[in-house]
């Protein structure tokens, strides 16, 4: 099984590679780097957009390059006040060479008030760089690692979300469009 995800970043790798690897045996999971064509700090429905983007551009990207998988896979993080208060959410998309596509979603972490604007006029990155005094905080584990004090990671993250949008896969002949 290849699995290929529009992205380079690590933990969002290392979270993909973990979600499949409970399904599928001689997994390979490759990185590259797509764009998802939205804001820096989706809000809103642009996260699920970004992450449909991501995995329409990564197929073009493949399909023009002669690389071939099984599945093309992204993920996209955000801000969103759908459920009344602002947290920060991962929508993993997955489709395969069919185009039957899935999707699930991480859980979320709440956004302090004081803090969403000018995490939508940046990213959650920055601004958790900058309140932790840390760098690079969105290449590893995570802002949240940081707020769970290390119980969860952004590849728990991702991992929940990728398994969440594999349901679908998982259950073709009950649980799918």
């Amino acid at each position: 099984m290849k699995a290929i995800i529009a992205t380079k970043n690590p933990g969002k790798i290392e979270g993909a590679r973990k979600a499949f690897s409970h399904y599928y045996s001689d997994l390979e999971v490759v990185g590259i780097p797509i764009n998802s064509d939205v804001s820096d700090e989706p809000v809103n429905e642009e996260i699920m957009l970004g992450a449909k983007n991501r995995v329409k551009n990564l197929k073009r990207y493949c399909k023009k390059n002669k690389i071939s998988a099984d599945l093309f896979i992204a993920i996209e993080s955000g801000i969103t006040n759908a459920l009344g208060e602002w947290i920060i959410i991962s929508v993993a998309v997955i489709e395969d060479n069919n185009n039957l596509r899935s999707w699930g979603t991480s859980n979320g972490f709440p956004v302090p008030s004081k803090y969403v604007d000018e995490v939508i006029n940046t990213s959650l990155g920055k601004v958790m760089d900058k309140i932790f005094n840390e760098t690079d905080l969105a290449d590893g584990k995570g802002g949240i690692s940081l707020l769970a004090k290390d119980v969860v990671s952004r590849i728990d993250l991702t991992e929940k979300a990728f398994i969440m949008a594999l349901t679908q896969f998982l259950n073709i002949n009950k649980w799918s469009d």
